[in-house]
């Protein structure tokens, strides 16, 4: 595959990474900087390229090469979303050295020193909440500096050459979040290069690295709230006294009044909303380990609490699509409830319902637009929530 024709494909799956950002982002998206250490191993021709410097002067009998070096690299990149970053980077894949002993007797001696940027395409799968498999595809611009020198015969002289080129890389690896401003990546890359004696060759590189995300929004504590409602006060029906007999008849006995069955109402007794960031991931439905505390806890209390029913609603705030956001919702509150019947609730009690962005808490001249950016993801905070009720009938 020619540079050109890889810098446009990887163009083409940037920007359609880009226009499918607000159907799916809520919060995922933050700059990030990193570096990584490794070792690089080289594949060059070293045959090859020992004759390409000798020419007629001399030939080779024996030839060598250490082509194991240290790399590192520092980059910087933006995560678009959960699954996509766009990576600018730095590289230096290390030196590596050719000896070829020749004939007449002498020796030559050479150094390969590739270093250059790249642009990479990241593309990340989610395993569990903090651990994730990726691949990278993408363009790296590398210049290669070789030196050569002789010994032995005076038909041997140094020799410099150099060459810039650009070339695909390609990579893949794993990646595990300690925290979310510490990330550590281990992966494997692929640099194809010029090796400026008219050839090329493949480097693989092995590094671990760091990544430091800039200024990602923190996960919110559970916002929990309480609300008791008092119980309707009942107020017999009004009877009107019985009429007073007339003097000639006998006295009438006023019929009793007809007693009155009203139905039980149903009361709120106990209202809890959790945020969904404490609950759960990006895009997940899966009830992370700060959730499992709050509804550990909600569960506890109402082991000493006498209700009837049980209803969970989920909500999400605006961004993206209507039917995506209702369906979410209902994940979210379907696993709100499998959670609180793994911790010892009568599931035959509670009732779980989706409601996506119909109910949202916020106004809309507080929070303007509908473009995910952070701005309005942190506006709409309050938006994204389960709400917990639990019902008597008085």
């Amino acid at each position: 595959m020619k540079p050109n024709q890889s810098l446009r494909i990887l163009s083409i799956v940037t920007l359609s990474s880009l226009i499918a950002v607000p159907a799916f982002a809520q919060e995922f998206q933050y700059y990030y900087g990193g570096i990584a250490v490794g070792e690089s191993r080289a594949k060059f021709d070293s045959d090859r390229i020992a004759n390409n410097i000798l020419g007629s002067a001399a030939i080779t009998t024996y030839t060598s090469r250490d082509d194991k070096a240290t790399a590192f690299k520092i980059f910087g990149g933006y995560q678009m979303n959960q699954n996509w970053a766009l990576e600018l980077g730095y590289f230096d894949l290390g030196k590596f050295g050719i000896t070829a002993a020749t004939l007449p007797p002498g020796t030559l001696n050479g150094e390969i020193k590739v270093r250059g940027v790249n642009l990479d395409l990241v593309g990340t799968l989610p395993i569990t909440e903090n651990f994730s498999a990726f691949a990278r595809v993408g363009a790296q611009y590398a210049r290669t500096r070789d030196a050569f020198y002789g010994s032995g015969t005076r038909y041997l002289i140094d020799s410099s050459r150099s060459t810039r080129k650009t070339n695909v890389k390609a990579g893949a690896g794993l990646q595990y979040a300690f925290t979310p401003s510490l990330i550590m990546r281990g992966e494997i890359e692929r640099y194809r290069v010029d090796d400026a004696v008219s050839g090329h060759a493949d480097i693989n590189a092995v590094s671990i690295s760091l990544v430091f995300p800039f200024d990602r929004s923190p996960r919110a504590r559970p916002i929990a709230t309480t609300e008791y409602v008092a119980p309707p006060t009942y107020v017999p029906p009004y009877v009107p006294p019985a009429p007073a007999p007339a003097p000639a008849a006998p006295p009438v006995q006023p019929a009793p009044p007809a007693a009155v069955v009203t139905a039980p109402t149903p009361v709120v007794i106990r209202r809890m909303s959790f945020s969904a960031e404490s609950l759960f991931g990006f895009d997940a439905s899966a009830v992370r380990p700060e959730g499992q505390a709050a509804l550990n806890a909600f569960a506890q209390e109402l082991r000493n609490t006498s209700y009837d029913t049980i209803t969970v609603t989920g909500h999400t705030d605006r961004i993206g699509t209507s039917a995506y956001n209702q369906k979410l919702s209902l994940r979210r509150a379907d696993a709100v409830k499998s959670y609180l019947v793994s911790a010892g609730v009568d599931g035959n009690k509670i009732s779980a319902a989706g409601e996506g962005e119909s109910r949202p808490i916020t106004n809309p001249q507080d929070c303007v637009g509908n473009t995910a950016s952070k701005k309005l993801i942190v506006c709409l905070q309050p938006d994204r929530r389960v709400d917990v009720s639990v019902l008597a009938a008085r």
